[in-house]
């Protein structure tokens, strides 16, 4: 496909099916969603073959395939965590998110890899490397080629995958006969707040992707599309609508003009303008509507 899958983060007020006729609804072609509440580690959650089916039902109702599903996993894994027990349950709930991902057929789950704490981080970026082997092994390939993916971060405190050094350690551990149904995304807010110039000019952003690709031997295979609320370099992982925060809208026209997104989910996490949706309610939120009308006009369609 020559260019990008636009997609949202809807809310799931009457569950999957409803968060994908509300993506459609906004003119998406991706959805993004939790298969288990992200507050949690999960580490025992199974999607059942029902809520399969309803899901592949809602997605040909509206003209998609299940590949247009990726998956956020839970924001409580730490698998970058010294702590054996944090670091266990966090491999297992990594584990438990891509096998409900792989039932979906999806194209993939995403991560955040979690902070080091009082250890070193390399030692750290080890451990969230092998979290990623133990949950590959764990769930069989299948033809879908699901993947499970690293999502850099804004580098606040000991978090990791700020840097493509970082990512590129935690990758290094996955064995080569693995190595293909993983890899990384990119978010924009997280990287200007981690400190990566890409709201200055479109070489300059375009000098980031290619540091990220060159250290780590590959392109992304999902970008996270939202503005910052806070200042360069201050590592704070707020979401503002695109254009209305510190990055403005230049740089997302940039980045959809590089080949790198053309084929790959690329979603809006945006702030949400309703705050409460009923369960029967397949409206776009106008939000997520405004924003992907946004980034349709930059893409010429």
């Amino acid at each position: 496909m020559n260019r990008p899958l636009i997609g949202v983060h809807p809310a799931d007020e009457g569950g999957m099916p409803m968060a994908i006729r509300r993506a459609a609804a906004a003119g998406a072609e991706a959805v993004q969603v939790f298969t288990a509440p992200p507050t949690y580690y999960n580490e025992k959650v199974t999607l059942k073959p029902p809520k399969v089916a309803a899901a592949h039902a809602a997605l040909a109702d509206v003209g998609l395939t299940p590949r247009a599903i990726f998956v956020h996993a839970a924001y409580v894994l730490n698998t970058a965590s010294a702590e054996e027990e944090k670091a266990r349950r966090a491999a297992s709930g990594l584990a438990k998110e891509y096998e409900r991902t792989t039932a979906l057929g999806a194209f993939g789950c995403c991560f955040h890899p979690g902070s080091a704490g009082e250890s070193a981080p390399e030692d750290a970026a080890v451990r969230v490397g092998r979290a990623i082997a133990q949950a590959l092994e764990a769930v069989p390939e299948t033809a879908a080629g699901t993947r499970v993916l690293i999502e850099n971060t804004a580098g606040a405190g000991k978090t990791m995958g700020r840097t493509p050094e970082e990512i590129a350690i935690m990758l290094a551990q996955v064995p080569a006969a693995l190595r293909h149904r993983t890899g990384y995304g990119l978010d924009t807010c997280h990287l200007f707040a981690a400190g990566h110039p890409i709201h200055e000019s479109a070489v300059r952003l375009r000098e980031v992707l290619d540091a990220f690709e060159r250290t780590i031997g590959e392109p992304p295979a999902f970008f996270h599309l939202n503005d910052s609320q806070h200042a360069f370099g201050s590592n704070k992982d707020r979401h503002a609508l695109l254009g209305e925060g510190m990055l403005g809208a230049e740089p997302f026209r940039w980045l959809l003009e590089d080949a790198r997104t053309r084929g790959i989910p690329c979603i809006l996490e945006t702030p949400s303008e309703r705050t409460e949706v009923a369960e029967d309610d397949a409206s776009a939120d106008p939000a997520d509507a405004r924003m992907v009308a946004l980034l349709r006009g930059f893409l010429g369609a």
